[in-house]
């Protein structure tokens, strides 16, 4: 039986031996795939094989199988490849029927007969993955404590010099430190990506996301969505069922790894100007996005993958298999969780209360262009001039599997790309901003706001933002039309005044929405007032134990996960509360109103782990929301002006 030396040293040697021993029967390559299956069933056994995310590609054995936690960015168009070929002995003239399947280069060292009638044509399908966007630091160094696996240089090709592993390099910085200053804004932050972990990964990507006078890419570019993001760019083949899956969703592949120094030749050969243009129908920007060096985007190909519903590592893949037992302490977790945050909000409880509420908040269906779910919150009074927002965007990426922080800058609007757009001439999708994963925090920082001139990529920006909001969409710009990409992305705007945006963004004459409208906003009403911000907040967060931080982390993800109901008998108490409260005064509630108060009494209940409403969670809802509406009205009395 083969070894766990064998299946992950040498897993092409498992694909031919089960290829060989079929005599070309047609469901040989179903055996290979649940041989891996069933090796890769046991937790333990998949832990040993090794990661792209830790350990660099020199490290890793050529041919061997590694797994590698990604996001889709792009789909390339399909490929044909050699699935069986024949080669002949020269000296003998016997022929050999191989397999060409999970391999770029044909390796053996026989002819190989082109001409013969056993060959047979396939297809398979490349993704362009890159690793998870603004996947905080402590998810990464989780996963990768979590994995045993060691492995040696390898010896495919000679680096040119020494490198270290991901974890280890601090000294490879290919991105520009301007582009982080531009974003970050004036409080100097350097975490705007949401990574903020001083450590560098060994390959980085260039500035992409400002507006190029061209349309080509850069041969080098990687294309992350977010600026400063680090990590290995792989080209992912794949060989069955590619229709599962689609852009922007989150994957654990497991594959062969190629790194074949051919690949990257072959590249070069792409480029060079002996190459005849008419021998060759793509552009020669698209061959370089397309076939890059092996060494720089290495490709995988896939032996299994399953979409990850979460990329929290605390939790098992399927999160409702941790529910049960966790679900028990769910009521104290979140009473340490609500005085954590109202630290953090300088002693607001109640702005604390919406905070949670936001976190756990999901998009779970869809009704027409109507996202269920989503609770974006608008939490002004955030100090102008400090580095408060900075502190709490900090706060909540500690908590969070994945989150970016944006400061909405007159610059920034000006010259990001926040909606990836198609380039025709390099034949890939240009990344931007706002093509993240499902679940990613997205922390708009209002308070860098200042007084300027959106120009045309400005307007579209704050367009983008708007649509965001209000429709969890974003339209991405395929140049001749747009393609309308349903997202699920929790929106958190900081604010000095309620936010700007419905007023920044303009209304489209073809449709009939008005503005973007914030689902719920909290005015921030400290009861401190600490001398220095960063050292309050750095305090509060030494002080947090591990363990519990880490309660934290399971509760916010897993919460999102629990399917919730309403009972027909609640129901109708509900519509005959909403039907009372019209009676007296029919404008002191709308329909508007009715859904934020479903929506924040759904919140509720599964704040505390109830996956049905309850009468009392339907009070406490209402309570909550008076609360919130008096403490805005009072602020509209005190300063008229706001907005």
């Amino acid at each position: 039986m083969p070894t766990v030396h064998d299946w992950i040293n040498n897993p092409l040697g498992i694909v031919e031996d089960i290829f060989a021993q079929s005599n070309c029967s047609p469901d040989w390559e179903t055996k290979v795939l649940e041989y891996f299956k069933e090796k890769l069933k046991d937790n333990e056994a998949a832990s040993w094989v090794p990661s792209l995310n830790d350990v660099p590609v020199h490290y890793l054995k050529a041919n061997s199988l590694v797994k590698f936690r990604c996001f889709i960015q792009d789909m390339f168009d399909p490929e044909f490849y050699m699935g069986v070929y024949e080669t002949v002995d020269p000296s003998s003239k016997s022929k050999v029927l191989r397999s060409g399947k999970y391999k770029d280069v044909a390796e053996c060292g026989h002819q190989v007969d082109l001409n013969t009638k056993n060959a047979v044509t396939l297809e398979r399908q490349t993704f362009y993955c890159v690793p998870i966007p603004g996947e905080s630091p402590w998810v990464k160094e989780s996963y990768s404590c979590s994995n045993p696996a060691r492995v040696v240089p390898s010896t495919s090709y000679a680096p040119c010099r020494h490198k270290r592993s991901y974890e280890e390099d601090e000294d490879m910085e290919t991105q520009p430190h301007k582009q982080k200053e531009q974003l970050a804004g004036p409080q100097g932050t350097t975490d705007i990506h949401g990574s903020g972990d001083p450590k560098r990964l060994e390959t980085e990507a260039p500035s992409s996301l400002s507006n190029a006078a061209s349309g080509c890419s850069s041969p080098l570019d990687l294309n992350f969505p977010l600026p400063g993001e680090k990590g290995p760019a792989c080209l992912v083949k794949v060989y069955e069922e590619w229709e599962l899956f689609k852009v922007n969703d989150i994957l654990e592949v497991y594959g062969i790894l190629s790194v074949d120094p051919v690949l990257s030749v072959i590249s070069e050969d792409k480029d060079s100007s002996l190459v005849d243009p008419m021998d060759c129908t793509e552009s020669v920007e698209e061959q370089r996005v397309h076939c890059p060096p092996a060494s720089l985007v290495p490709r995988l190909h896939m032996l299994y993958a399953h979409r990850l519903q979460h990329n929290n590592p605390l939790l098992p893949p399927a999160a409702s298999e941790a529910s049960s037992g966790f679900l028990n302490d769910v009521v104290s977790v979140r009473g340490e969780l609500l005085g954590y945050l109202t630290h953090v909000l300088l002693g607001d409880a109640l702005a604390a209360e919406y905070l949670i509420l936001h976190l756990i908040s999901t998009v779970y269906a869809r009704r027409d262009v109507l996202p269920l779910g989503k609770f974006t919150l608008n939490l002004s009074g955030c100090p102008h001039n400090s580095t408060y927002t900075e502190q709490l965007y900090r706060v909540i990426q500690q908590l969070i599997p994945s989150s970016f922080r944006l400061g909405m800058s007159l610059h920034n609007m000006n010259n990001l790309r926040l909606v990836p757009r198609k380039d025709y001439t390099a034949n890939r999708l240009l990344s931007g901003v706002l093509q993240l994963a499902p679940n990613t925090s997205l922390f708009l920082d209002e308070t860098q706001l200042e007084q300027g001139q959106l120009d045309s990529t400005g307007v579209r920006n704050i367009t983008a933002l708007g649509n965001l909001i209000s429709w969890q969409k974003v339209d991405y710009d395929f140049n001749y039309h747009q393609m309308e990409f349903p997202c699920n992305i929790n929106v958190l705007i900081a604010s000095e005044g309620k936010s700007l945006l419905p007023f920044l963004t303009p209304c489209l004459p073809c449709t009939p929405h008005s503005p973007p409208q914030c689902d719920c906003h909290v005015r921030l009403q400290p009861q401190l007032a600490p001398p220095n911000l960063e050292q309050y907040i750095s305090t509060i967060q030494v002080s947090l134990s591990p363990s519990l931080l880490n309660k934290f982390r399971i509760y916010l993800s897993l919460l999102r996960t629990l399917d919730y109901s309403i009972s027909e008998e609640v129901t109708k108490a509900v519509e005959d509360d909403f039907v009372e409260m019209r009676k007296d005064d029919p404008q002191s509630i709308s329909a508007e109103d009715l859904h934020r108060l479903l929506v924040v009494a759904r919140l509720l209940s599964l704040s505390v782990g109830h996956t049905t409403l309850s009468r009392d969670r339907w009070m406490r809802a209402k309570h909550l929301e008076t609360l919130r509406t008096n403490r805005t009205e009072q602020q509209k009395c005190v300063n008229g002006n706001e907005p």
